[in-house]
């Protein structure tokens, strides 16, 4: 069942339960930089922290604790261009923890962020694509990003995210070479040296 999205901003997010962000990293369109960022959160429930945000595993997720709104801090040492976010919920196992408003914020530090988009999610369930967009521009170039969740489903007060995923753009098309003419490579060994630093 894909759910729906109600937005104030111009960028056209989707939420389906088939939506799949490493089909992209696997074609060479985009790759993974959430790796190159620094990861911090306004709070989190002991053992569940930062590090369930980014493990790959559906299963694990990571839980607030405190007041509303709920922060993941993505900070990069350099200016790093962003073309999507990718965020995967379940509204099925986390009713009243599932984040029902989400606000995306960028800047180069946390003085001087700016609202990029405030996006509402009807019961989401599986991966939520963000588009990041600099007007026209098919990407954002930038020191920081921030995950807002201002509300839960339910009017819970602690929230849950499974899994983010931060992509940026590769280079032209002359550059795009697809990790599936070299045969697949599916799994977790293989995937750490899917892209070259």
């Amino acid at each position: 069942m894909a759910a729906s999205i109600d937005e104030e901003s111009t960028a056209k997010p989707s939420v389906t339960s088939e939506e799949d962000p490493l089909a992209e990293e696997r074609l060479g369109y985009v790759r993974e930089v959430g790796s190159q960022a620094v990861w911090s959160l306004s709070s989190c429930k002991p053992g569940f922290g930062v590090e369930r945000l980014r493990d790959n595993i559906m299963d694990t997720y990571w839980q607030s604790d405190g007041q509303l709104p709920h922060l993941v801090n993505i900070q990069f040492h350099k200016r790093t261009n962003i073309s999507q976010i990718y965020i995967y919920t379940d509204y099925k196992l986390d009713e009243s923890y599932t984040p029902s408003r989400i606000s995306i914020r960028s800047g180069t530090n946390f003085n001087d962020l700016q609202e990029l988009q405030v996006i509402d999610l009807t019961e989401p369930n599986g991966w939520v694509q963000i588009p990041i967009k600099d007007g026209n521009v098919k990407s954002l170039r930038t020191f920081m990003l921030q995950i807002a969740v201002i509300s839960n489903h339910q009017n819970g007060r602690d929230t849950h995210m499974r899994q983010i995923r931060v992509h940026a753009p590769c280079g032209g098309e002359s550059k795009h070479y697809p990790l599936e003419l070299f045969g697949k490579f599916g799994t977790v060994d293989f995937q750490k040296f899917a892209t070259i630093r």
